[in-house]
């Protein structure tokens, strides 16, 4: 059966920020790989119907308890554009690179941004999750990449760099 997770976070900053941020392939490549996780974009194409490639990478010594759904250390995964309401909504369908049927199948990522005074509640749920993916890990990964975000935009006169 497939499942779904929701993640919610106030964050410092404006929906045009944050919409940025998911829109902006340098940006997500800062941010939204979780934890010690490294990322690159293969290329990007912002428009409905458009996507990207990335892949995260597991730093090395992971001690074993992951295991990439691409290769040894990576998850690649195509995303398509469905829906861009600049500054309110992204809906993407994801696809993973793997050769295991549990991480077959297109999950279905949406991110809503509500503007709440001067920050944002951003919502981001995961629908159809493929079977090999356990929905705790899921959620814990998008709280991680949430972290990474809210640095990322949290003082918008700052530099980006992380």
């Amino acid at each position: 059966m497939k499942s779904a997770t929701k993640n919610t976070r106030i964050v410092n900053a404006s929906p045009r920020a944050i919409y940025n941020a998911f829109t902006d392939p340098a940006a997500l490549v800062a941010w939204q790989a979780p934890g010690n996780m490294t990322a690159q974009i293969h290329h990007f194409d912002l428009k409905i119907g458009g996507g990207y490639e990335m892949s995260l990478f597991y730093p090395e010594k992971e001690g074993g308890k992951m295991k990439g759904k691409t290769s040894e250390n990576e998850d690649r995964y195509r995303a398509k554009f469905i829906e861009l309401v600049p500054f309110k909504k992204i809906v993407q369908a994801i696809n993973f690179d793997a050769r295991d049927p549990g991480f077959a199948g297109e999950m279905i990522m949406e991110v809503t941004l509500e503007a709440r005074g001067d920050a944002t509640l951003v919502t981001i749920v995961f629908e159809n999750i493929p079977a090999g993916i356990d929905p705790g890990d899921n959620e814990a990964g998008t709280e991680s990449s949430l972290d990474k975000l809210a640095l990322y935009v949290g003082d918008e006169r700052e530099s980006h760099d992380l």
